[in-house]
């Protein structure tokens, strides 16, 4: 439940509780699928519940949230195209996507949301603008998870029929 500062809901705490229930719905989306549908493209460009995993943990959780966020020296090193990260089990992308996320937590707990970001990627890399502050960072992680939460129910429906019902 939100925090409240003299009548007023922490902004902080709000942002970082839906970022958590985004990640949930994420992992939701996964529950009770065995590998083959993990892998199975759902989409005409290709893409599988893995393949949309990995591109929420290297393009979200470890660029947003560790290199640009954090500053972290290990996902600076590993900033790469999402989707091209292969995928050999889905259960393997499962599980980094949880070890990231933990992990962006952690760096993460003392955020200042008027603070610059930590670290801005050279323009070969992400050829736009820097944020000027980590509250613009956290705002495009929780709209690139929300987002791709949704394509995610999409494909799942596509494999088995399971619909999630967001009621929050």
């Amino acid at each position: 439940m939100p925090h409240k500062l003299g009548g007023m809901i922490d902004e902080r705490t709000l942002l970082f509780a839906h970022l958590d229930a985004q990640r949930a719905h994420v992992l939701a989306t996964t529950d009770d699928l065995g590998h083959d549908h993990l892998l199975q493209p759902v989409a005409p460009s290709g893409w599988s519940i893995a393949r949309m995993i990995n591109h929420l943990t290297y393009d979200d959780e470890i660029f947003w949230g560790a290199a640009v966020l954090g500053g972290d020296e290990e996902a600076i090193g590993l900033v790469q195209d999402g989707w091209q990260v292969p995928v050999t089990r889905g259960a393997d992308a499962i599980a980094t996507y949880r070890r990231w996320t933990m992990r962006v937590d952690d760096l993460l707990a003392d955020l200042d949301l008027d603070s610059a970001p930590k670290w801005w990627p050279g323009s070969d890399v992400f050829p736009f603008p820097a944020f000027e502050t980590s509250r613009e960072v956290v705002l495009r992680l929780l709209t690139e998870t929300a987002t791709h939460a949704g394509h995610l129910d999409l494909a799942r429906e596509h494999i088995d029929g399971h619909q999630h019902l967001v009621v929050e």
